[in-house]
């Protein structure tokens, strides 16, 4: 089987995200990461809190602590809910890791051998008020091309488009408000993403053909409009230092990375964080997952849209500049954005569902389904809690907890507590058999192309052929004249919860452990079931015992929508 590399866009540490940013790199990640287990294959999970630049500073100063000490903080908390939400990392590292930071410097080191880097004295934006230089991220104004008010020194959350910040209109400082700036000259690293743009031209061209149009017709958008040469250097106190042993001047100035240089550089840190924590007796070889791994690693990064002009074009130019065999990206899966209502939700002006309050709402199972389910693939894609509730009552309660629950009770009410034997399979389940299969073929095909919606409705439609088939054998009516004829159909029923607990796992995991437990099978180490075994509906056979699981997914309410709709606003 193949080994496969999965990464999510770094979630940065300045708050907790909201489910925008869930859907749109780690949930997905997730789902694909579980299902490409679960089919056999050598799987390496890694993300990471992204610790650097200016978010960090002004996030530790609003909180009165030390950077540092906010950081770790911070990705505690990060790293508990993405624990709730059942993300199943490899390993979730930190960007301020001695390794990224190792790891960061070196390739500094090779661009520079390279002749890639270049210092330069520019011109960059002083407050007077807060007596230091201000990097990108600490000027805030109006966005030039869309007139939004917030946009940042680097990028315009609004727009995408990526600024200076001397394009800002009516800058401002982000520390103190003050608009008292003027414009001083000091030196920066610059990366020279102009001498390679022949090289990232290439690689586009050579592995974009195989990405959502999304992700390609980003990447080529910013290479039709050419790369520029960008500092990669900040006046920060926090950051990845600039090694001395190369640029001692601007190392005795403190000048600090870019984030953005040594962020995407964290999934290999990380790499080998999750190296150096192998417990006693485990080798973990974090460089055969990164270097000289083209023909033996299938690497897949989650982000969404706002994200991919850096790792599509700046990292790779990182990479190729290089010169070393550093594994690239294979295949970018970009989504569009998850909207509240109509409108953008924001960590930075609080509007949307965060993710730690989900889950003082609800268990994880109802947001994975629902995310997922209305994944912004093709397009921006709109949460209103009308439709969460629609979901989640016929999906999830309606569809699946319901076809369990009354299979369960019905069968331990008439048979008691073990699978009944009951008939020889019919005509009946062998077109379920049929079906199942060939639903089963689409879901698979569905995940195997990273298509999270139509997978979602692939299993649906699984869930709702258990029902289908349980409303056309009606077994509490056959109990009444037939009770062998009842007990195959609740045998065969029963065959399917487990079928479901199986398959539907990189979805709703906890709901698909509840459904799995309920059956006292000697041996279940089964991981998936292919179309061809699904078609004996037998894993569970007669004479198991089972328990009636606790309800699965309960219902959302008209009050529970009034409360929620009142809390979190809807619709204005």
């Amino acid at each position: 089987m193949a080994r496969h590399l999965i990464t999510s866009a770094l979630p940065y540490i300045n708050g907790i995200k909201h489910l925008g940013n869930m859907v749109g790199s780690m949930l997905p990640a997730d789902v694909y990461s579980r299902y490409m287990r679960q089919r056999g294959h050598e799987v390496l999970f890694i993300c990471a809190t992204d610790e650097h630049g200016t978010p960090a500073e002004l996030a530790a100063q609003e909180a009165g602590l030390p950077v540092a000490e906010f950081c770790a903080q911070a990705h505690d908390r990060q790293k508990a809910i993405y624990d709730g939400f059942r993300l199943s990392f490899d390993h979730f590292g930190r960007s301020s890791s001695p390794q990224n930071r190792e790891i960061t410097q070196e390739i500094a080191r090779e661009l520079q051998r390279n002749g890639f880097i270049e210092e330069r004295a520019i011109r960059q934006v002083y407050s007077n008020a807060d007596g230091r230089f201000l990097p990108d991220r600490y000027i805030v104004g109006t966005c030039p091309h869309c007139g939004y008010d917030k946009a940042r020194g680097d990028q315009c959350e609004n727009c995408t488009r990526v600024l200076d910040p001397t394009d800002l209109l009516e800058p401002r400082s982000a520390i103190s408000g003050s608009s008292d700036l003027e414009v001083r000259e000091t030196r920066h690293l610059f990366l020279l993403q102009s001498k390679l743009t022949e090289d990232v031209e290439a690689w586009v061209a050579a592995h974009g053909d195989d990405w959502p149009v999304l992700a390609s017709s980003i990447a080529r958008k910013w290479l039709t409009e050419g790369l520029h040469d960008r500092a990669i250097t900040r006046d920060l106190e926090w950051g990845v230092p600039v090694p001395a042993d190369v640029w001692p001047e601007l190392a005795a100035e403190g000048k600090v990375f870019y984030v953005w240089f040594d962020a995407p550089i964290e999934y290999i840190g990380a790499t080998k964080e999750w190296s150096d924590a192998a417990p006693a007796g485990e080798v973990r070889d974090w460089r055969s997952w990164w270097y000289e791994a083209d023909d033996t690693v299938r690497y897949t990064e989650f982000m969404g849209k706002d994200n991919v002009p850096f790792h599509t074009v700046m990292f790779p130019a990182t990479i190729l500049g290089s010169r070393q065999p550093w594994k690239k990206v294979d295949y970018v899966k970009a989504f569009n954005w998850l909207t509240y209502y109509g409108g953008k939700f924001s960590t930075s002006q609080k509007r949307g569902i965060f993710s730690d309050v989900a889950l003082e709402l609800l268990p994880s199972d109802y947001w994975r389904y629902f995310m997922m389910a209305h994944a912004p693939e093709s397009d921006d894609s709109s949460f209103t809690w009308d439709l969460f509730a629609s979901v989640v009552n016929k999906d999830l309660a309606d569809t699946l907890g319901n076809f369990v629950n009354r299979v369960l009770t019905f069968t331990r009410k008439r048979f008691g507590e073990t699978v009944p034997a009951g008939l020889e399979a019919g005509e009946a389940e062998q077109r379920l058999g049929e079906q199942v299969a060939e639903l089963l073929a689409e879901y698979e095909a569905q995940l195997d192309a990273l298509n999270f919606r139509k997978a979602a409705q692939a299993l649906r439609a699984l869930w709702s052929a258990g029902n289908a088939y349980l409303d056309e054998k009606a077994p509490w009516l056959q109990i009444k004249t037939d009770p062998e004829a009842a007990a195959l159909t609740l045998r065969t029923a029963m065959n399917l919860i487990h079928l479901y607990a199986v398959v539907s796992e990189p979805f709703i995991p906890d709901a698909a452990r509840s459904m799995r437990t309920a059956f006292a099978l000697s041996e279940d180490a089964v991981t998936w079931v292919t179309p061809d075994r699904a078609r004996t509906l037998d894993s569970v056979p007669a004479g198991t015992g089972f328990a009636v699981p606790p309800v699965l997914f309960a219902k959302i309410t008209d009050e529970d929508l009034a409360a929620w709709s009142t809390r979190f606003g809807g619709g204005e």
